[in-house]
């Protein structure tokens, strides 16, 4: 486990202080009352009500037009000026006083924050740093950030790759959650904990393992991932063949404070409901420009006996169908993962790997079944391979013991360092696609043609059971960097041609604003934005993310 978190340099930000993962539960207070000059949760509510309302019956015609009915092409934001940031900062050093290490100016603390290591996206540093440690603690950022007009961008586990919390000129306040990172509940008959929003996923995981509780929580994106992150950005991993992604019903209850420093939660823990819209998912995938959530109540999954097994093909078509084949067949319950890699990913796995393993350079597929006893993962396994094998599949390798399972299973997780050492010291530019499952031979072997043609490095990992892969494209100049811009900018749009989308999982962010609305119409994305007024007036939660037109000039407005 230390190795891996070596290879995340968020790590050694998140543990400056002792992480302590189970804890009591550090707000039980009273919901704190918002600001009398701001509006209440029910006029937020029903101003989103009218939103989707209004917005559902027009937007065909606002597609047509390609105009966002009374909504501005520009925000318009206004925010302070630069004394009043400095007041903004003074005012949370006099509020956390008591507390050590609460509130931070120093210039490393802000690179870093307002930066990122896994993405090409460019930031600068934020104003202030302040790491909460409870609901409460934020509500008082809120209602600071309000007095002085003071944007805010949530932060937690750095693994984004879209920029989702790069700082933006201008300034504002980073708001680290990742002290806020105890389990807060755990219901094991019921099969859900409530947990803070920096609580990684794979802490969650092993904490569970280590009381003895059959259970998992199944998204599984990049390991140092939280769960506040992983809900915001709307992700998930390689399992989301079998238990879907964040945007599914894993995500029972957040607990969020809104723009105006109200405290609300968005439903009851029982596993469905209908009473009225589905308020949990407004903010998942909304990057923390709706709200800061503060507490989560997630739905963990029975833990089952897994095996690994790879195998090689002569092409991706040929692996795709093979895929497509097995998941139609009656033994997908038995399929936790299908994950798709290209020739360059192996390649740069025999070189750069720590495993032993050694593989074919062709295009292949990593497998991951489950199954409540080892006959029916033997079954599953044999019935995969006699597909595979159907389709040109070689080399089926299956893994002998749990020790070799895992061995496997780190080459496909470590695609992003394997593939980074390919080209010692560039960087690179990571993005991802999804589209339909048939489509998705095409959309790889034209971007592989594509990316050859223009030659740049490049390699390809997908989740093949649902039609989601990733491109990493390494460059070391502005003008490689320039090509690789290009050959991604093409890829999406091959994506949106194909039905599929921009973003598979790794959001929006400040990376893919311009495809809202090529895939969703400027009539969605219009109710997008006037849901973002309505909850968020003032424009304060993490400007510059998501929204196509909330630019980096508008976030400098009045700054001086």
């Amino acid at each position: 486990m230390a190795s891996l978190f070596r290879l995340f340099p968020g790590r050694a930000l998140r543990f400056t202080r002792k992480p302590s993962y189970l804890g009591t539960r550090l707000y039980t207070g009273s919901t704190p009352s918002a600001q009398t000059s701001k509006p209440r949760l029910s006029t937020l509510m029903a101003g989103i009500g009218c939103g989707l309302a209004v917005g559902l019956g027009v937007s065909q015609y606002l597609r047509e037009k390609a105009v966002a009915a009374d909504i501005p092409s520009k925000p318009g934001y206004s925010y302070g000026t630069a004394k009043e940031f400095r007041q903004a900062v003074n005012d949370l050093q006099t509020v956390f006083a008591a507390r050590t290490g609460v509130v931070s100016t120093d210039p490393d603390d802000l690179q870093i924050h307002g930066l990122s290591t896994h993405t090409y996206h460019t930031g600068v540093s934020h104003s202030v740093v302040v790491y909460p440690e409870s609901t409460e603690d934020v509500v008082q950022i809120v209602k600071i950030a309000i007095k002085y007009k003071m944007p805010i961008t949530p932060y937690s586990g750095a693994t984004s790759l879209e920029g989702q919390f790069i700082g933006r000129s201008g300034g504002g306040i980073c708001v680290d959650m990742t002290s806020m990172n105890k389990i807060l509940e755990i219901h094991e008959a019921d099969a859900d904990v409530v947990c803070q929003p920096g609580l990684g996923w794979m802490e969650l995981n092993e904490t569970l393992k280590e009381r003895g509780i059959p259970l998992f929580f199944p998204i599984d994106p990049a390991p140092d991932a939280t769960i506040g992150g992983m809900a915001s950005t709307g992700c998930s991993g390689t399992n989301a063949v079998r238990y879907g992604t964040a945007k599914a019903e894993w995500f029972l209850n957040l607990t969020v404070v809104l723009p105006n420093g109200e405290v609300i939660k968005t439903r009851r823990r029982s596993r469905k409901s209908s009473a009225g819209f589905d308020m949990t998912k407004l903010f998942i995938g909304a990057e923390g420009t709706l709200g800061i959530i503060t507490e989560v109540t997630i739905r963990l999954a029975p833990l089952l006996p897994t095996t690994v097994a790879s195998v090689q093909f002569p092409n991706v078509k040929a692996a795709v169908e093979a895929s497509i084949e097995i998941l139609r067949s009656g033994i997908a319950s038995g399929i936790q993962c299908v994950e798709l890699v290209d020739d360059s990913f192996l390649a740069a796995t025999n070189k750069h790997s720590a495993s032993s393993h050694k593989y074919s350079e062709s295009d292949g597929l990593f497998f991951k079944f489950q199954g409540g006893t080892p006959g029916a993962l033997a079954e599953t396994a044999q019935m995969t391979r006699a597909i595979c094998t159907a389709h040109g599949g070689t080399d089926f390798r299956l893994a002998k013991d749990a020790e070799e399972a895992a061995d496997i299973w780190a080459d496909r997780k470590n695609a992003h360092f394997a593939g980074m050492a390919l080209v010692p010291g560039a960087r690179a530019l990571a993005t991802d696609v999804c589209v339909p499952v048939s489509q998705l031979p095409k959309l790889v072997l034209d971007t592989k043609a594509d990316l050859k043609a223009n030659g740049i490095v490049h390699l390809i990992v997908g989740h093949v059971g649902d039609g989601n892969f990733h491109a990493l494209l390494l460059f070391s100049n502005e003008e490689e960097h320039a090509r690789a811009q290009e050959a991604a900018h093409r890829m999406i749009e091959r994506a949106i041609a194909l039905d599929g989308t921009c973003t598979g999982e790794h959001g929006v962010g400040v990376g893919k604003r311009e495809y809202l609305v090529p895939e969703l119409g400027a009539g969605t994305v219009a109710l997008m934005k006037a849901i973002k007024r309505t909850v968020d007036p003032l424009g304060l939660f993490n400007p510059g993310k998501l929204y196509p037109d909330d630019d980096d000039a508008e976030l400098a407005r009045g700054h001086a």
